[in-house]
C-alpha cells in the first residue's frame, strides 16, 4: 500500500512516500526570502500528483490551536477559542478536532482550506491530525515534573507535564537561542517548575538545533535527547 505522509510547519512542507514499512522518498521544502509567494502550495500540488496513493496522512504543526479537556463539546466555539492564541480567518481556515485519550485532552486547530480541498480531491482515505496530539501520544512520562520539547526547522512545540497531567502546551517560532531559553525559563517560573527538579526531554530536529540543546544544557540538570530525526525516519510522521 502506497501512503503519502505530509507534515506542514509554519514555513514548510515535509513529505514521505511509504510502501508498507519502507520509506521510498522523503523531501522538505521551506520558505525563504527568495521563494515565491505560493511556494508551499505549488510544492503540495507537485507532491499530490507524483503517483496514485492508497492513503494520505496529514500532520499540521501550524500554531493555530487551542487545548481543551477531553469531552468539551461546544465545537461551534472552536474558532473563537483559537482566536485567543492566534488570528483566525474563518473563510480560509478549516476547523479541525484532535482528541488525545491518553492524557484526556483535545485540540481544536485550523488548517488552510485550500490545502484541505486539494488533499481531499484525491478521493482516497485521508487522516488529519494535529502535531501536538501526535507528539503527546509518543510521550512516555513518569510521575514527576517533565518538559518535553519537539524541535522543527525554526519552530518547536513544548509540553509541561506533572503527575501525568498536561499543565501546558505551546507551539512557537524558534529563531534564536536567547528567545528559546527565555521562553523555557519564563514558562518554568510561571507554572512553578523548579529547574533542578524538572526533567527535560528533547525530540525531533535536535542535530539541526544543536546550539539550542547545548545552551539549554548549561542551565538544566536533567536533559535527555529521546529522538533525533534522521533521513527517512521523521518520527512524527511514523
Amino acid at each position: 500500500m502506497n501512503v503519502l505522509n505530509l507534515l506542514f510547519t509554519k514555513d514548510g512542507l515535509i513529505y514521505q512516500i511509504a510502501k508498507n514499512k519502507s520509506i521510498l522518498e522523503e523531501k522538505s521544502y521551506f520558505v525563504t526570502e527568495e521563494t515565491p509567494e505560493n511556494f508551499i502550495a505549488d510544492k503540495l500540488d507537485e507532491v499530490l500528483i507524483k503517483q496514485r496513493f492508497d492513503e494520505v496522512s496529514v500532520i499540521s504543526a501550524f500554531n493555530h490551536f487551542t487545548l481543551m479537556p477531553e469531552g468539551f463539546s461546544e465545537h461551534e466555539n472552536g474558532y473563537d477559542l483559537i482566536a485567543f492564541n492566534a488570528p483566525v480567518d474563518k473563510e480560509n481556515e478549516e476547523l479541525m478536532l484532535s482528541v488525545n485519550k491518553k492524557f484526556k485532552v483535545q485540540f481544536y486547530y485550523t488548517f488552510p482550506k485550500s490545502f484541505y480541498k486539494k488533499i481531499k480531491e484525491l478521493a482516497v482515505p485521508v487522516r488529519f491530525n494535529f502535531s501536538g496530539e501526535k507528539f503527546l501520544n509518543t510521550i512516555h512520562n513518569k510521575n514527576g515534573k517533565e518538559i518535553h520539547i519537539n524541535l522543527y526547522h525554526n519552530q518547536c512545540e513544548f509540553f509541561a507535564i506533572d503527575q501525568k497531567k498536561v499543565i501546558l502546551y505551546n507551539n512557537l517560532d524558534v529563531n534564536s537561542e536567547v528567545d528559546f531559553l527565555y521562553f523555557v525559563m519564563f514558562t518554568l517560573s510561571k507554572i512553578g517548575f523548579g529547574i533542578n527538579e524538572t526533567h527535560f526531554y528533547a525530540y525531533g530536529e535536535t542535530t539541526e538545533n544543536e546550539t539550542f540543546i547545548s545552551e539549554l544544557q548549561k542551565f538544566v540538570k536533567n536533559l535527555k535527547i529521546v529522538f533525533d530525526n534522521v533521513p527517512k525516519k521523521n518520527f512524527i510522521l511514523n
